[in-house]
């Protein structure tokens, strides 16, 4: 072979090992899985007016007595990934006293007690006539809202309560169970 003939053999070597280099690949594949089970939660939501989860409506003049007393609004978040209601009861039928009254006053919650939802951002339907204050039936699971939209939603609640002049001073209280469940 003469020198061109070497030259030009070897660009021709070098040429195809350099096409060989950018050609190479390799590659790996991986699955991803998403395991997703249902997921729901029912909190309050903090405001100024509140302390903690209490709510506390005070009487204090004679037209309290006469005309009742209003909460204020009190805002529950909703966030589920599936469409749900909501349901509220009192913990118990009558309320408990803490005072010096013997024998204890016996308050009846759905005599005193009224609830109505003031704001409904849930994309459900209010149920049961809770648009406007109604009696809260003791310890009985009632549902408010029906069919509330999946997502972080949110809705408020005010209570009205009305025990007019018959059961002497003292603290009434009465636990309320707010309860989201998927439809």
């Amino acid at each position: 072979m003469n020198a061109k003939q070497i030259i030009a053999t070897t660009l021709l070597l070098l040429g195809a090992t350099a096409t060989y280099a950018q050609n190479a690949s390799s590659s790996a594949t991986q699955t991803a899985k998403l395991s997703l089970t249902d997921a729901i939660e029912i909190t309050f939501v903090s405001t100024g007016t509140r302390t903690g989860n209490d709510v506390n409506l005070t009487f204090s003049t004679v037209n309290d007595y006469a005309n009742g007393v209003e909460s204020g609004a009190q805002q529950l978040r909703v966030r589920s990934n599936r469409k749900c209601d909501i349901s509220m009861e009192a913990s118990s039928d009558y309320f408990t006293y803490t005072g010096s009254t013997t024998p204890t006053p016996r308050m009846e919650v759905k005599d005193v007690l009224d609830l109505m939802i003031s704001e409904n951002n849930t994309g459900g339907q209010i149920n049961g006539g809770y648009h406007q204050y109604k009696h809260i039936d003791g310890n009985r699971d009632t549902r408010i809202l029906n069919d509330c939209d999946h997502g972080d939603k949110t809705f408020s609640v005010k209570y009205k309560a009305a025990p007019g002049f018959e059961f002497p001073a003292g603290t009434y209280t009465v636990n309320m169970l707010y309860t989201a469940t998927h439809d």
